[in-house]
């Protein structure tokens, strides 16, 4: 869904400079701090160069010298820089220490800066090591990944056109959004929006849903300056992941989503004129989506019941002159036309997750607010995992509402590849129109969550309950009783 109901959409804190930094959060299951933590900022930015920092900080046994590397994107080369000695060889960057701050106490912080030339994209680096070892996740071993507990939900890969579980059972993704993570934090009025405990999360599990997707912020879960820190960072990483495991603990699949990130966009359709976090923006941005998933993937990727949906509902094709514009913005991401950041494109999210060696299920929802798959085929992100499935919204109010342009355009994706409907709603406060939406679906065998588990106005906003104790709305009754009916 593009926004949540009027109420939620006060403003937020005007636009900053586009330029910042951003620490990759990695909480693990023990909560272990990390040996080391690495702060990469683009401090200016012109046609061919930029000035970049990165602030390192020691949480392991004192050091009398360090080495920082990481990999800059092709087409970026090193110029000079200072407070360290720079190198540069293929895509590895070094910056060693000098004689005057070798000394890192634990605990300690050092800076650094330098300028480099850029061409096609400034990608953020993802990955850090200092003195060999890897900063910004945790010093302990990771544990291999484990296998579902019984009764929980399954771990899912793709197999041909359908989702199929460790047993080649196949497996279709039923049940509800439960938005609030995307917008609270950012708004400085929490992480959820309504309850988030156990009961809540069961009376979600009594109408026979089997899937649970979670809108997330960006700027929430990287722990951004601009954000509260009572709802930010660490405190925003565990809540979600106490959410997750109360909805793996009722047997249903946790889908984590992309909903609102960084970027300033004030072109056709905008959600927002702020900088922020605070709205749908048309695609993500290269600054700090990329390092958001690979946070998300280095939390999760021990647990492959977890399943990741990339982006909410890009729109590229609002701010591009043609359709090939807006499929190309998609996939490659870079300077898209119309759009004044740099965008990630969904091939620049597959390797972010797919670099941490996370083979979870990814989704990928097509343009139009993910309502048009036409081309999703054509733009396809490789995926190295192969564990890669389409996603697609739809509303009664949306371009492709309709058996006609489902035949014509969401058949032969799903003749390919599995199909998942992550939001699917109306805004009549009925539910004649899912009703249809179910159908066409059912008989292929695919998957929908529908929107959402709120308890809104369903005139502003669908909503499926007035009660979080699963009451349904007229709307939520039609979902709430098919559920039931296929798997009661």
């Amino acid at each position: 869904m593009r926004h949540p109901p009027r109420s939620v959409l006060a403003a937020v804190a005007g636009a900053a400079a586009l330029l910042g930094s951003v620490t990759v959060p990695v909480v693990t299951a023990s909560g272990a701090a990390p040996a080391c933590s690495v702060e990469y900022s683009v401090t200016s930015q012109w046609g061919s160069g930029f000035q970049g920092a990165v602030r390192i900080t020691n949480n392991t046994a004192a050091m009398s010298s360090w080495s920082l590397a990481f990999d800059f994107a092709g087409g970026r080369e090193l110029a000079q820089g200072w407070n360290a000695k720079w190198s540069q060889s293929g895509t590895t960057v070094t910056a060693a220490s000098e004689s005057y701050n070798g000394s890192l106490a634990t605990g300690a912080s050092v800076s650094a800066g330098f300028i480099a030339s850029w061409s096609g994209r400034n990608a953020v680096p993802t990955s850090f090591k200092l003195n060999g070892t890897s900063c910004n996740t945790a010093v302990e071993p990771t544990p291999e990944p484990t296998d579902p507990a019984e009764g929980g939900p399954p771990v899912l890969h793709v197999s041909g056109t359908k989702l199929v579980d460790a047993g080649g059972a196949t497996r279709r993704l039923l049940g509800v959004n439960r938005s609030g993570g995307e917008f609270m934090c950012v708004q400085g009025r929490g992480i959820f929006d309504g309850p988030v405990d156990d009961a809540s999360v069961k009376a979600i599990a009594d109408w026979k849903a089997n899937t649970v997707r979670i809108p997330l912020n960006e700027e929430c879960w990287l722990g951004l300056s601009t954000i509260d820190p009572a709802y930010a960072g660490t405190n925003y990483i565990n809540a979600v992941k106490d959410l997750v495991a109360k909805v793996k603990a009722h047997g249903m699949t946790p889908v984590v989503e992309l909903h609102w990130t960084y970027g300033q966009y004030t072109g056709n359709s905008a959600g927002c004129s702020d900088v922020h976090a605070s709205c749908q923006k048309p695609m993500p941005d290269m600054r700090y989506t990329p390092s958001f998933w690979a946070s998300v993937a280095n939390t999760f990727k021990n647990d492959r019941t977890v399943v990741f949906d990339l982006f909410n509902e890009p729109y590229p094709d609002r701010a591009t002159s043609t359709t090939t514009q807006a499929w190309q913005c998609w996939r490659d991401g870079g300077s898209c036309p119309g759009i004044g950041y740099e965008v990630a494109g969904m091939q620049d999210l597959v390797d972010s997750v797919r670099g941490t060696g996370a083979t979870n299920l990814i989704l990928a929802g097509g343009i139009a607010y993910s309502n048009d798959l036409s081309q999703w085929l054509t733009y396809k992100p490789a995926d190295p995992a192969g564990n890669l499935a389409a996603a697609w919204h739809v509303y009664n109010f949306n371009t492709c509402a309709n058996e006609s342009c489902w035949n014509s355009t969401l058949a032969p994706v799903a003749a390919q590849v599995p199909l998942v409907a992550g939001e699917i709603g109306e805004n009549t406060c009925a539910h004649g129109f899912i009703d249809q939406v179910m159908k066409w679906f059912d008989d292929r065998g695919l998957s929908y969550l529908g929107w959402t588990w709120n308890t809104w106005d369903c005139s502003t906003g669908p909503s499926l309950i007035s009660s979080y104790d699963g009451t349904p709305t007229a709307f939520g009754t039609g979902l709430r009783d098919h559920l039931r009916a296929l798997n009661g």
